[in-house]
This record gives C-alpha cells, structure tokens and sequence, in this order.
C-alpha cells in the first residue's frame, strides 16, 4: 500500500506541475515590388502572415497577392538579410501550382532562422518567370 500511495503522490505532483506554454507570435509583410533587391516595376502587391511556435520550430503562413506578371513560379521566406540585402532561402512556401493565392502551409524552421526572425532579418518573396528573383517582397516584423 504504501508504494501506491508513494506512486499516487508522484503522479498527483507531476499533474500539477508548471508547464510552460509556448508562445506563437504572428509576423506580417506587405508585399510589394519596390521592396525587391534591386526593386521591380509593375502593378504586384500582396500580404503575408507567419505564425511561429517557439517551442516547435514550426511555422504556417498564409500569403496572398495579385497583379504579378504571370503566375508564380515559387515562394519563400529567406532569413539573415535585413531590408535592401539578400539572403538565400530558409523556409519553401510554394512551387508551381502550390505558389498561387492564396498559399498556406507549415513548415519548420531552425533555431538560427527563428533568431533571424526575430531580429527582422526574414522576408517573404514572390517569384514569376519575368522575374527570377522575386517580383514581390516585404519584410518579415512582429
């Protein structure tokens, strides 16, 4: 009997303790030509939201957009460049069919790219056939 009890108090405990709650913080980005590196000229604009997990890693986003020069050949988010710097890419949105508006998804990104995040240093872009290196962009901020 005792050992039961010994067993019920552990777990009575365990059930109580604090758990820490993770936080999502949500990030939006206007998306527009001018904010490509170098800038593009043309009727595109859009928004994006990112939800994160701290906890998880993971990410989900929903983007829209429209006026592009045709239609979109991908989507990402790149992180460790800040507003007028590239950077290579951190998180594929969508490719082909899976890039038109709106594009949702989840995905996981690396303790790196979350500080990177957090530092303002993540943006969201839009590519199309014209413009290989994004038509669209805007800067990822809390």
């Amino acid at each position: 009997m005792r050992k039961s009890a010994l067993v019920l108090g552990l777990l009575a405990t365990v059930a109580f303790w604090p758990v820490a709650n993770a936080a999502v913080v949500n990030y939006k980005a206007t998306l527009a030509g001018a904010s490509e590196v170098p800038p593009v000229n043309g009727a595109g604009k859009g928004t994006a939201a990112v939800n994160v997990d701290d906890a998880t890693k993971k990410a989900s986003w929903r983007v829209e957009y429209a006026g592009l020069s045709g239609p979109a050949t991908a989507a990402h988010i790149h992180c460790g460049a800040a507003a007028g710097a590239n950077s290579g890419v951190a998180v594929a949105l969508g490719t082909g069919p899976t890039a038109a508006s709106p594009m949702t998804g989840t995905g996981d990104m690396t303790d790196a790219q979350l500080a990177d995040l957090k530092a303002g240093k993540c943006y969201v872009n839009v590519h199309t056939d014209a413009n290989k290196g994004g038509e669209v962009r805007g800067q990822l901020a809390p």
